[in-house]
């Protein structure tokens, strides 16, 4: 298939997450991304790493699987260029770079382990990409097994980054065991949540930070629900402003049903129903820290850092 753009680079990025394997192809040309295939498997890779240490057999089987379609979509598009980013579960873990090893063997994909802080500066890269420098600006990224905090102007080199391990599958494990979980283990998610923001960013920063992004799936999934979306239409969570109160709002309403019932409603991936409510309370208490109003929810992510640095490097 011939480039949209003779000028431009056609990217294949693959993000192996917590929670979700994920790919994007995209044409990237001049600091611009058009998009041409986006896939989103939630795998739960990162499934028992936060209390075991290792990556459990049947999470590799489901990326395995995930990555043996998306290698297709990546050979069917003439991707010029192929990258993958491994962030939480496969740094935490000790068969990490085993699996890493089957990963090349298997799709002669070679997976780089990324730290905290690269997986900050890509998504701060990717949620503020074109857009003009303007007021400090915090681009919140919750994972399942990390949360990144990144504060700076769009446009420029961000000021500050953190990784924190909050995570909606960290989080989920370590305190929601009943279904519905108890008020204590939700007190559990909040107190830990808080107390992992105020020891990872300044009450200063917090303060004088003014607007806020909010990637991944929580915040997608949040803006989803507010708006009843069936089916998913990333045309209308793509800069929607999601509100505080309405954040507080559907973090309680979802803490409040059983599974199945979280399952079935409206805008939310049944599969994400098992970690949302303690990806709600990450979102909900990160706004409440900065004191955010409200938050602007992107599409864009490290899919995309990562996508325009791989199209800078490799043009």
């Amino acid at each position: 298939m011939p480039d949209a753009n003779p000028a431009s680079t056609r990217v294949a990025v693959v993000d192996l997450g917590t929670n979700t394997t994920r790919l994007l192809v995209a044409d990237v040309h001049d600091g611009h991304i058009m998009e041409l295939e986006r896939r989103t498997e939630i795998t739960r890779l990162g499934q028992g790493v936060d209390a075991t240490g290792v990556l459990a057999e049947e999470a590799k089987e489901r990326v395995l699987a995930a990555l043996a379609d998306y290698h297709g979509q990546i050979d069917r598009l003439e991707a010029d260029h192929t990258v993958a980013v491994a962030t939480s579960a496969i740094r935490d873990a000790e068969n990490g770079e085993g699996f890493r090893e089957k990963l090349r063997e298997r799709f002669g994909i070679d997976a780089r382990t990324i730290s905290g802080n690269e997986e900050a500066r890509l998504t701060f890269l990717g949620a503020t990409s074109g857009r003009a420098e303007g007021e400090p600006t915090l681009v919140l990224d919750i994972g399942g097994g990390s949360t990144e905090l990144v504060v700076g102007r769009p446009g420029t080199t961000p000021d500050f980054d953190v990784s924190t391990q909050a995570g909606s599958v960290r989080q989920t494990e370590r305190h929601l065991a009943d279904d519905p979980p108890s008020p204590d283990q939700l007190t559990g998610v909040v107190q830990e949540v808080r107390a992992i923001i105020a020891a990872a960013v300044a009450p200063a920063l917090r303060e004088e930070t003014e607007t806020g992004i909010a990637v991944a799936g929580t915040a997608t999934s949040l803006a989803a629900i507010s708006q009843e979306l069936d089916p998913y239409d990333p045309a209308r969570v793509h800069g929607f402003e999601l509100l505080r109160g309405e954040a507080e709002r559907i973090f309680a309403m979802l803490a409040a049903l059983p599974l199945e019932e979280r399952r079935a409603v409206t805008g939310l991936h049944p599969d994400r129903a098992p970690t949302i409510v303690a990806g709600a309370g990450i979102l909900v208490e990160t706004m409440r820290a900065f004191d955010l109003d409200s938050m602007e929810v992107s599409e864009a992510d490290i899919l995309h850092g990562a996508a325009l640095e791989a199209g800078v490097h490799g043009a």
